[in-house]
């Protein structure tokens, strides 16, 4: 308890009063101003404000059950408010001076007042009036409080006095008569005998007397009989009383000015008082000693209140009123596979099986750590030495590394323990733990019998240090998290992050949880940050999920977030809890006693969530069809995410499920909703979504809904559906709708009906030229004669021939349109239980980089076989080399299996048999092939691919001619000759694996024994590309093609090294680099005669520069390959020269026997520890720095992407 840990602050006038609810996190203030505020302390906001006091307000103080407050003040008035309604229920008036403070009774509808006007006075607050003034004080009564369960009340006064009153007369005056024995009734009849001073409701039962000068205050204790008071005299005296008589205990002395205000601990042994002299002081009941001091600079403690249900205190000052804890309430736990390890209220050391669900006996003591008042700050716990390292905040910081018994015999003193001190502590490898002392800015590495190895100065102002892998840290800086390499004591990355205090590792290690006051941020485990999260409550603790879910804890939710930031509630919490393991349904947790607790959550939101980011239809499926996940957040998350055809599976709702099924083009459950609500906006909307997807059946049901007669005679026109034409004329002319008929005649080319029409409507001269441009020359002559004209009397212009009625090429009424076949979802087929296996793959997003196939590049591409190596020595520039046997070497190509369907031609069968890319290929089916390369080994550059996909599409099809204008016949080239299924028809692949090892292979290893190592790069990345698009026919084949992969892997790089040092070796300034790039040619993996190659040449620098030491270790390793030919005899001098003068004229990067690896990207070293990514398809290592770029051994995949593996067997 070296500083009191300050919750909530505001700033005002001179708090004089103060209020906790009981329930709500809220607390009333009542201020020198006259103003009575309500704070929520939890979320920091000012709630509401009550201003109809006149003057100061000194007492307040919630009901406990019902929604009422009550205020007193210098106006002599006691108010009962309501904070529901906001306002003054009622004025209680009597006093007739200050009223100091007000309480309600726990029990009865009571108010007890103290006043200057020397009375203590109790109110019923249900019939607004007062039953009782209690006189016997000669001066002020300050303070006056009811017992928290009998009928007493304690007052304290000026007078220098305590009095103690029996009440219970009063109790039994105004409780129901039915409940009173005879006795009870007689002794209410005879009411009218008083005591001494009139008063027979309430009796003065003790007057304490010891204070020196004036009484501010006097609190009972909750459960036992002790009272304590705080006065002028600056002293808190600590009183006990029996039922016949009460005395003074004790005093405890320490204030510098008046004592203010006193309460007992509600759940410890401690006294806790505020005074004049700005200070707030917690003393021991037992010893009466000071245990703890808070001083504030420039503010007087007036008043202090206690919660009754948590650890929370309030004290109020000059200038507002602070919420504070005596001390942390989160106890020390560490985790390790399935045990808790956990120190409890006592002090003990004690563990919790998750697989028993068992709570051990205790293991230790730790009593002696530390103060008695002081819970221990973290544990660390060692599984290899079973040691555990506690660190607790007395002293300035201490930490003690204990090894725990084997057994939980009992809480047992510790007999080995080492000590020293330090503000935190961690593990940092077996034998290693880390002590980071705030005070001084250091960190000390230290070994197990507590000595210092190494000293380290943080690179910033650090708060706090937390474990961050092995031979790592993580520094908690004021505004940033550092990943500290502690053996080579430098930053290996850095992440802003401000105000981190706790940090919670995944299980497997991948992901941490940076927990702040109020943020979430989770990174990597190289601290690249993947997602954060705000929370307006305080966050206290998180734990990890089998499936990298993380679940955390405010003060009274448990929350879940998944790594890409999705989050939401998991429920809600009666009490604060500290989350250890998340199992299953399970939370386990600590309380705030250091209680193991199980909380069984429903995950089933999470895994949902879960299940859609990774695309885990199966489980998704499951998840709908098993369990009641709905709402309108999980509703509105599918949309968003674009999932609407699966929210549809969620919702009940007509108007919902109508919006969902035209969001996701369901026309069924559309039709089928409409047709429930039967509204015209739901009819248009719907005709227009089916007229996009070209179901003319649902729109033409929308228009009869509609009535829309105009649009169904256009629909039947586009479809040719003559018959319901005829009708809709029909419909027409019963309507009366002259423009509908007309327009209906034009459509069926009704020429008779037309010019009906037109004389119906007096439209002679419309009709007779109708008749005319048609050549119905007596329904011409009967129009004139109606008309009463010849045919001389009227001029009518020159007409060509009427055009046709408009018919449709080829009807389509009676079925819809045709649609494509992926229009419906996957999802919607799995629901429809049109899909058997949910594991499928889905496409990934490729990369831009999309190959340009043009005409010129589907003609046959050359390629050569290249030549064996020869067998003369002399023969190559390196005068070495014979042929090679690949040795066995380990690789990176996983293997899953085949999913098959049916289809309808040869190459669409191929792409739906195979998850390999080289078949979508074949199959012509470029884009899936790219999709499976990204997600595979997450390719990115397809350019050097070209000639391959080119290759394969070509030999997988011959061509036979046919009739002269048509098209060749194709056939299709197989490989599984004697499949009789079409499920398991695969293409014919080029070059096999035998063709790469004894042609290509050989090929490309003899350009490193001729030393034509640009021609090398080409080849052997030629190799690599070949084997990202073929096939194999065993599993022994795929070994056999990672250790191909491998082995060009490795040449890639040497040559790529030395090909780099050879281009700077004649530069003066590049000396070093020059020396540095001989030395890292002898690092790659190569067969044994180009490995003496590599170490003859980097021999033959060093010894060239001068860095005899150097050229003797390279001798010395040509030597151990082989000892005899005249190499060997060259290495002998060097050797012996280097041991004659062991030393080198410059200094290189480099160290023989420390383990490294070569980044292909910048030629350096990345010694082991360090952080590095990898190309998922080659295996080749890269700085993080370089995360994301293009591989420089395969020029394909991205550097760092995440990838399942290389398919090459498709079974």
């Amino acid at each position: 308890m070296q500083t009191m840990l300050t919750k909530f602050e505001s700033k005002s006038s001179r708090a004089k009063g103060i209020a906790f609810h009981p329930k709500r996190p809220w607390i009333l203030v009542s201020l020198h101003s006259s103003t009575i505020q309500l704070w929520d302390y939890r979320m920091g906001t000012l709630i509401d404000r009550f201003e109809e006091h006149d003057g100061p307000v000194r007492g307040v103080d919630f009901h406990r059950t019902q929604p009422l407050f009550v205020s007193g003040g210098d106006d002599y008035k006691i108010k009962v408010w309501s904070y529901q309604t906001r306002r003054c229920l009622f004025t209680l008036s009597g006093h007739l001076d200050y009223v100091r403070t007000v309480f309600f009774h726990h029990e009865l509808p009571w108010i007890l007042s103290s006043s200057d006007d020397q009375t203590i006075r109790i109110w019923n607050w249900q019939n607004r009036s007062l039953i009782c003034t209690m006189t016997g004080h000669n001066h002020y009564a300050m303070c006056a409080q009811f017992h928290p369960k009998e009928d007493l009340i304690v007052s304290a006064s000026l007078d220098q006095s305590v009095r103690v009153w029996d009440i219970s007369g009063l109790r039994k005056k105004h409780s129901a008569p039915t409940s009173m024995t005879f006795e009870d009734q007689m002794a209410r009849a005879n009411s009218q005998q008083a005591d001494m001073f009139g008063n027979t409701d309430a009796v003065v039962k003790f007057v304490l007397e010891g204070h020196d000068r004036g009484v501010n205050w006097v609190s009972f204790h909750p459960t036992l009989p002790l009272i304590v008071s705080a006065g002028d005299d600056r002293n808190v005296k600590l009183w006990r009383m029996s039922e016949t008589k009460a005395w003074e205990v004790d005093t405890c002395r320490g204030h510098f000015a008046n004592a203010s205000a006193c309460l007992f601990h509600p759940h410890q042994d401690l006294i806790l008082s505020v005074g004049e002299d700005k200070t707030i002081r917690v003393w021991d009941l037992n010893k009466r000693t000071p245990v703890q001091s808070f001083k504030r600079e420039n503010d007087r403690f007036w008043v202090i209140a206690a919660h009754p249900e948590i650890n929370l205190f309030a004290a109020g000052h000059d200038n507002g009123v602070m919420v504070f804890k005596l001390e942390r309430e989160r106890p020390a736990y560490t985790v390790h596979q399935n045990n808790l390890f956990f120190i409890n209220k006592e002090k003990h050391v004690r563990s919790y099986d998750f697989v028993k669900n068992a709570e051990s006996l205790s293991m230790l003591s730790l009593k002696k750590l530390g103060n008695a008042w002081i819970p221990p700050r973290a544990l660390s716990y060692n599984p290899a030495e079973r040691a555990i390292l506690v660190t607790s905040t007395a002293d300035n910081g201490i930490y003690e590394l204990i090894n725990l018994p084997k057994d939980s015999s009992g809480a047992v003193e510790p007999t080995d323990t080492k000590r020293g001190s330090g503000t935190s502590a961690v593990f940092v490898a077996r034998n290693r733990f880390a002590v980071f002392t705030s005070a001084t800015q250091t960190i000390d590495i230290k070994d197990l019998s507590n000595s210092t190895t190494k000293s380290i100065k943080p690179p910033t102002t650090v708060n706090d240090i937390y474990f961050g892998g092995t031979g790592c840290l993580l520094l908690c800086a004021p505004a940033a998290v550092i990943l500290y390499d502690i053996q080579q004591k430098k930053t290996v990355a850095e992440l802003a992050v401000s105000g981190v205090k706790y940090v919670v590792w995944s299980n497997d290690g991948l992901h941490a949880a940076l927990l702040s006051k109020h943020n979430v941020t989770i990174v990597t485990k190289s601290l690249e940050q993947v997602s954060t999260l705000h929370e307006t409550i305080r966050i206290k603790s998180a734990a990890w999920d089998d499936s990298s879910v993380l679940l955390y804890s405010t003060l009274n939710h448990i929350k879940y977030t998944l790594l890409n930031g999705d989050n939401g509630i998991i429920r809600t919490l009666d009490q604060t809890v500290y989350l250890v393991r998340v199992k299953g349904k399970s939370v386990y947790c600590l309380d705030r006693q250091a209680k193991p607790q199980t909380i069984t959550i429903d995950p089933t939101e999470y895994r949902f969530k879960l299940a859609l980011v990774k695309k885990n239809y199966e489980e998704m499926l499951q998840i709908i069809k098993t369990s009641n996940l709905v709402g309108q957040s999980i509703i509105s998350y599918l949309q968003k995410k674009g999932y609407s055809e699966i929210a549809l599976q969620f919702v009940q709702d007509p108007q919902t499920r109508f919006e969902l099924a035209l969001e996701c083009g369901n026309l069924d459950v559309a039709v089928e909703t409409a047709k429930e609500l039967d509204r015209p906006k739901l009819w248009t909307r719907l005709g227009s979504e089916a007229l996009k997807q070209g179901n003319h059946q649902v729109v033409e049901m929308a228009y009869q809904k509609l009535r829309s007669f105009d649009k169904l005679s256009f629909l039947y026109l586009l479809t040719g559906d003559t018959q319901k034409l005829t009708r809709m004329a029909k419909i027409a002319e019963h309507r009366n709708d002259y423009t509908s008929r007309f327009q209906n005649s034009l459509f069926l080319g009704d020429v008779e009906n037309r010019i009906q029409l037109l004389k119906e409507i007096d439209l002679y001269p419309l009709a007779y030229m109708t008749a005319k441009a048609h050549g119905l020359t007596d329904e011409c002559q009967a129009i004139l004669e109606a008309s009463g004209l010849t045919e001389d009397q009227i001029h009518i212009p020159e007409t060509g021939a009427p055009l046709p009625a408009p018919k449709a090429i080829v009807p389509t009424h009676e079925s819809n349109w045709p649609l494509r076949a992926t229009s419906q979802s996957f999802f919607e087929k799995a629901l429809l239980g049109q899909v058997e296996a949910l594991t499928i793959e889905e496409p990934a997003p490729i990369a831009s980089n999309q190959l340009d196939f043009d005409e010129e590049s589907k003609e046959e591409m050359s390629r050569s076989n290249g030549n064996l190596m020869a067998d003369d020595e002399d023969e190559a520039g390196w005068d070495i080399g014979e042929d090679i046997v690949l040795e066995e070497q380990e690789g990176l190509i996983t293997v899953d299996h085949d999913d098959t369907a049916a289809g309808t031609s040869e190459a669409e069968l191929w792409a739906r048999n195979s998850p390999i890319a080289a078949d979508h290929v074949a199959a012509g089916s470029f884009d899936s092939a790219m999709q499976l390369l990204s997600r595979q080994v997450g390719a990115v550059n397809f350019e050097p691919l070209k000639f391959r996909f080119m290759e394969i599409y070509q030999a997988t099809r011959t061509y036979l001619p046919a009739s002269v204008g048509l098209p060749p016949l194709v056939n299709y080239v197989r490989r599984t000759l004697e499949a009789t299924d079409s499920r398991k028809v695969l293409p014919i692949i080029p070059r096999d694996l035998e063709y790469i090892t004894t042609k290509d292979l050989q090929a490309a290893f003899a350009t490193m024994k001729n030393n034509v190592l640009d021609e090398g790069v080409v080849l052997f990345r030629r190799i690599l590309h070949t084997l990202l698009l073929s096939t194999v026919k065993s599993k022994n084949e795929v070994e056999e093609a990672k250790k191909i992969i491998q082995t060009a892997t490795e040449y890639i790089l040497a040559m790529t090294i030395e090909l780099e040092r050879r281009s700077i070796e004649k530069d003066p300034a590049q000396v070093k680099r020059n020396l540095e790039l001989s030395a890292y040619f002898t690092k790659p993996q190569m067969e044994l005669p180009h490995r003496q190659i590599a170490l003859m040449a980097a021999m033959k620098v060093a010894y060239t520069k001068k860095n005899f030491l150097s050229a003797a270790e390279f001798a010395s390793r040509v030597l151990a390959n082989n000892s005899s030919g005249k190499n060997a005899e060259t290495a002998r001098k060097i050797k012996v020269n280097g041991e004659r003068n062991a030393h080198d004229a410059i200094e290189i990067e480099y160290d023989s026997f420390a383990e490294f690896e070569i980044c292909a990207a910048s030629l350096t070293p990345i010694y082991a520890g360090s952080p590095l990514e990898q190309c998922p398809f080659d295996g080749s290592k890269y700085k993080p720095e370089y995360k994301g770029s293009v591989c420089r051994i395969c020029n394909i995949s991205s550097i760092g992407s995440p990838a399942s593996g290389l398919r090459l067997l498709a079974q």
